[in-house]
């Protein structure tokens, strides 16, 4: 079992740290190899994501990241900024599937904004169609509007855009995911307004034939984000397309108190998956000694589960992290905030820029 270490940059090296040595302490064997991504590939070879660095991540049998960005690398253009590592690994390796789970322990229910009845126990699994949508449809651009409200002022444009077969591996993706929780998958579109979702309902629809053991509903995005807050845990699974997807993650996070506490993971269909924090890299705080791990130590796990195959082993980090989880001490709980701070991204996981703000 090969697995990339990447810390990257900020909190990034001294997360991924506490997470190899729950690895090691498995009885397991791993072949770990580590390579610098972000800031870190930038200054040691000019590139956020040197050769060296994706012909190791090729290689592996999964990734463990850690986390990219600082604010002194802002100027860069935009191709040498520390956050196109994780765009340029996407690509490369075909991590169409990212998986972020929201799962708020009973210990932990006083972190969140909502009423512990609304979420004690919550336990949801939003699947991100990661490689298409908006995000990276074609043509873009800006021009000198030639129609519209205001023809000859300057317009910009994306394209959303989606094909049948990216749709019916996500849904296949979401619904095999539902067979090993609760079985039942929400489907969220905007196919009242988008012709690109109204296809999206038409193929998920279609592909759950082949999953007849599965319920299906279909909810409007609008609705979906107005039902998370009201009633999060009548949610198990949720598949939805890039751009919706990032919004209803990040919101679903804070049902749990915090996104510092969450992990997540992209997977290609050969099952090999990048493994990642889904807080940023925190370089305020970096060096400090006071950076919560939590997160990293559970993507480690999901990459054992869903990579790896060792499930039994998953089990046992999470078993003890939930454990844990209620005796954090007070420097955690202030972590927690910071790792909020250091979350956003033009597409959901750009790191450095909100933390930057707070040294300006």
């Amino acid at each position: 079992m090969k697995i990339a270490v990447l810390p990257g940059d900020g909190i990034g090296t001294e997360i991924v740290a506490e997470a190899v040595k729950v690895l090691k302490a498995l009885d397991l064997k791993f072949e770990m190899e580590t390579a610098p991504v972000g800031g870190a590939a930038y200054e040691a070879a000019g590139h956020p994501l040197p050769e060296s660095t994706l012909a190791l991540a090729k290689s592996a049998d999964a990734i463990l990241f850690g986390a990219v960005g600082d604010w002194k690398y802002d100027k860069l253009d935009r191709p040498l900024r520390p956050e196109q590592a994780i765009l340029g690994l996407r690509k490369a390796l075909g991590l169409f599937a990212n998986f972020r789970p929201a799962i708020c322990y009973e210990q932990l229910t006083h972190a969140s904004s909502l009423k512990p009845e609304l979420v004690a126990g919550l336990d949801i699994l939003i699947i991100r169609e990661l490689t298409g949508d908006i995000y990276f449809g074609q043509p873009r651009g800006r021009r000198t509007a030639v129609d519209g409200h205001f023809p000859g002022a300057e317009e910009a444009f994306d394209t959303m855009r989606y094909s049948r077969p990216e749709i019916e591996r996500i849904a296949r993706v979401a619904f095999e995911a539902a067979r090993k929780r609760s079985k039942r998958v929400t489907s969220v579109d905007k196919a009242n307004v988008l012709e690109t979702f109204q296809l999206w309902k038409d193929v998920v629809t279609e592909v759950h034939k082949d999953y007849p053991d599965v319920a299906l509903d279909h909810m409007y995005v609008d609705n979906a984000a107005m039902q998370l807050v009201k009633a999060p845990k009548a949610f198990d699974v949720i598949v939805t397309g890039n751009m919706f997807g990032d919004i209803l993650s990040d919101e679903a996070s804070m049902l749990t108190g915090s996104i510092g506490m969450l992990p997540s993971a992209s997977l290609n269909d050969k099952k090999q998956g990048l493994y990642e924090p889904s807080h940023g890299s925190a370089p305020d705080i970096a060096g400090k000694g006071v950076a919560n791990p939590l997160a990293t130590i559970l993507s480690a796990a999901m990459m054992l589960r869903f990579s790896l195959n060792q499930p039994e082993a998953a089990d046992r980090i999470e078993t003890a992290l939930k454990k844990g989880a209620g005796a954090r001490p007070a420097h955690a709980r202030h972590l927690q905030r910071r790792h909020d701070q250091s979350r956003h991204g033009a597409d959901g996981r750009r790191r450095g820029q909100r933390v930057a703000l707070t040294h300006r």
